[in-house]
């Protein structure tokens, strides 16, 4: 059977005014790499402008599909309600066979007391109901408090490399306006740059010198420029919707311009700039992607302004090993990381090497997830095949002696490699990252899942019944419980049913060791690992046998052990095999 091309409801958004063309009907368009095609998920954030005519007026709408750290729509529901954001809840999907969206509006009342006759039922496949999302978009959010007279403050969101044009930055203007020549600064990184191009993304990239005609736009149709930012939530269906704005009956509803004719006659001018509220891109020589950090804010030379709040740099909550599986294609896979980094300037890579595996890299990702599919496209895009070392996570530890302070320069050192452990004689507390996990389940798994739970040393929190037959489980979980196969174990337990998101708590104080592996005696640094001390001697125990499974017999006898400092606490043994005459 031929499979059913798969339709995004942000592309059937963009079909609805004509911004994409419906003859795609077999891409993904706002999907563009490899892997979003075939595993149906955002990796890239993508932007789409879009004309919409609502009672006689019309619309520019600035879309944005989003990718998420795995499922975290709970966690980021409340981000937004603690925001003050208006939402939208959206139920997707209703022309599956088995949909039942008055359970899912029963759920979303009670889980986050939004009444259910807000909810809008579309398929995104079959174009139901979509318009219903931007009429409410229109009806509901906010337009955004900018002015253009004030001096210009952009945030950045995202951004791309493009190796001969540089850094291409998508900004959202909350203040002032933006035209080629002009010289910006970073609130971040304080460097300055020359502007060399702006336009807006249709999704294609469309330089503003191609949109003189928004002059006659405004004069024929009373068009403003204004945002509407969404995020999908995939595992319930909703869209939260974060900003949007509008120009109406030939007066726009901000500050400052407060008639047609002044907008008409400052638009006509001939410069070629984006007005306060567009959402667009903006190329100014930048050459790494980490001078365009998200969150930060851009202004004039010489006209500086408060930097917009919010702005944290991606945080790393995931490490690994990567080596290439021959030695001589070291440059190659060098070459390769480069490249790839420059789209996704969330993965920091640190020289690292081995003995065993020779040189190669310590890499730190946003989550497992984000792992996977930065190694799947080092095969597909750059045909690279690597040894990937098990993930670890960041631990923390504070020091007791005077000597590694002044070393470190601090009293409380991060751990991204078991090789930087310090011994426990030199530290007065080991720190272990912890996430509030929230588990949605069919009632008849509750038994199962919570002796999962406590396997992995969680501590339950909240216990709701969201309906009859769901109940929603909240648990404080070590992160380096759930990183490795959490997930998977939970699938298996519920039958598949179970759905799993968590987010950051902080850290906490723990019994933590380093264990060690020898072969013979010696140690391999690749297999160390820090653990919890309660299960030093099942996961060693674990390891050994696992290895002896592995490794292929030899002609002498190898000892296989697992250590904790001097002591050994598990051992397999392979026997020696006979060469063959």
């Amino acid at each position: 059977m031929r499979k059913k091309p798969f339709i995004e409801p942000a592309r059937q958004l963009c079909w609805v005014e004509g911004t994409i063309s419906k003859t795609d009907c077999n891409k993904q368009v706002l999907d563009k790499l490899q892997v979003e095609r075939e595993r149906g998920i955002t990796v890239k954030a993508q932007s789409a402008s879009l004309f919409y005519n609502h009672q006689g007026v019309n619309y520019l709408l600035n879309l944005i599909d989003t990718p998420g750290i795995q499922a975290q729509t709970v966690a980021n529901f409340y981000l937004a309600f603690e925001a003050q954001l208006s939402i939208i809840p959206v139920i997707n999907k209703i022309d599956l066979k088995h949909a039942d969206p008055e359970r899912v509006e029963k759920q979303i009342e009670k889980l986050f007391d939004i009444p259910t006759d807000e909810c809008i039922r579309i398929s995104a496949k079959q174009g139901t109901n979509v318009e219903k999302v931007l009429q409410k978009v229109i009806e509901k959010i906010p337009p955004p408090q900018c002015n253009t007279a004030d001096p210009l403050k952009a945030l950045v969101f995202d951004s791309t490399f493009d190796h001969y044009r540089g850094v291409i930055a998508n900004v959202a203007l909350f203040g002032g306006e933006i035209a080629k020549g002009n010289k910006i600064v970073s609130a971040h990184t304080k460097k300055r740059y020359e502007v060399n191009e702006v336009g807006i993304l249709t999704p294609d990239e469309q330089p503003i010198h191609k949109l003189q005609a928004f002059d006659i736009l405004i004069q024929l149709s009373n068009l403003f420029l204004g945002t509407a930012l969404f995020e999908s939530g995939r595992e319930w269906g909703f869209i939260l919707v974060i900003a949007s704005a509008y120009f109406e009956g030939g007066k726009l509803k901000i500050h400052e311009y407060n008639s047609f004719q002044k907008l008409a006659s400052h638009g006509s001018s001939g410069k070629k700039i984006r007005y306060a509220g567009q959402v667009g891109y903006v190329i100014a020589g930048m050459k790494e992607v980490t001078e365009a950090q998200i969150g930060d804010t851009l202004f004039l030379y010489k006209q500086p302004v408060e930097p917009l709040p919010g702005f944290k740099s991606a945080k790393p909550m995931v490490f690994a090993g990567m080596y290439p599986v021959d030695q001589t294609e070291y440059n190659n896979l060098k070459s390769a990381l480069e490249r790839l980094t420059l789209n996704d300037s969330s993965v920091t890579v640190h020289r690292d090497s081995s003995l065993a595996l020779g040189a190669g890299w310590r890499l730190g990702f946003l989550g497992l997830l984000h792992m996977e599919v930065f190694n799947q496209r080092l095969e597909q895009e750059y045909n690279m095949s690597v040894i990937l070392t098990a993930p670890t996570v960041p631990y923390k530890a504070v020091l007791s002696s005077a000597k590694l302070i002044k070393e470190h320069g601090k009293d409380e050192i991060t751990i991204i490699n078991p090789a930087q452990f310090p011994d426990k004689f030199s530290v007065s507390e080991y720190l272990e990252p912890t996430v509030l996990g929230t588990i949605v389940t069919p009632h008849e798994y509750i038994g199962k899942i919570i002796v999962l739970c406590q396997d992995r040393r969680a501590v339950q929190k909240d216990m709701l019944y969201i309906d009859e037959n769901r109940v929603m489980l909240k648990y404080l979980f070590p992160l380096n419980e759930i990183v490795l196969d959490f997930y998977d174990a939970l699938k298996t337990l519920s039958s598949g049913y179970a759905s799993f998101d968590y987010e950051d708590a902080g850290y906490q104080a723990a019994d933590l060791i380093k264990m060690d592996i020898l072969l013979n005696g010696n140690p391999v640094e690749e297999l160390s690992t820090i653990i919890h001390n309660d299960k030093a001697y099942a996961t060693g125990k674990l390891l050994c046998e696992r290895l002896k499974e592995a490794i292929p017999r030899q002609l002498f006898e190898i000892a296989i052990q697992a250590a904790i400092g001097k002591k050994i606490i598990a051992r397999e043994t392979m026997v020696e095999t006979l060469q063959e005459e």
